[in-house]
């Protein structure tokens, strides 16, 4: 069970990574809904830079949680990722509840194109990710 659920993990944040590739490379699918609106206004506009610095933080996300998973073999034991997976876990559950604003089941700001993607899927993915690897991290 435990392989499945970072093995679905993994592929998730993976994909997450190639996304925010695409969009640090001019990509334009999905970036309408990608960034937070207030007024009308996107709250911030990040750059290329931002965005791939996202994407590697995914990257790196996707290597721990394949470490905790075990499949690095015996040479780095799943030990070494129990507490980065925790908190992974937590950043994507803080993620999902949000900040009582623009972001997560508790904004204020509704009727955007984000929001209504924030609720329907960013939240929810935030906090399936968020339990998900808190499980495996106490496993």
């Amino acid at each position: 069970m435990s392989l499945i659920v970072a093995s679905a993990a993994a592929l998730v944040l993976a994909a997450l990574s190639a996304l925010h590739v695409y969009w640090a490379f001019g990509g334009q699918l999905g970036k309408v809904a990608a960034v937070p609106e207030i007024h009308g206004e996107r709250a911030f506009n990040p750059s290329p830079v931002a965005t791939l610095l996202v994407a590697g933080a995914l990257l790196v996300a996707t290597c721990i949680v394949l470490g905790r998973a075990g499949i690095y073999g015996g040479w780095l034991q799943t030990g070494l990722f129990k507490w980065p997976t925790l908190l992974l876990g937590l950043v994507f559950f803080a993620r999902a509840v949000g900040d009582l604003n623009l972001v997560g089941f508790s904004k204020r700001i509704r009727g955007t194109a984000f929001a209504r993607w924030d609720s329907a899927l960013f939240s929810p993915l935030c906090l399936v990710l968020g339990l998900s690897l808190g499980w495996l991290a106490l496993r």
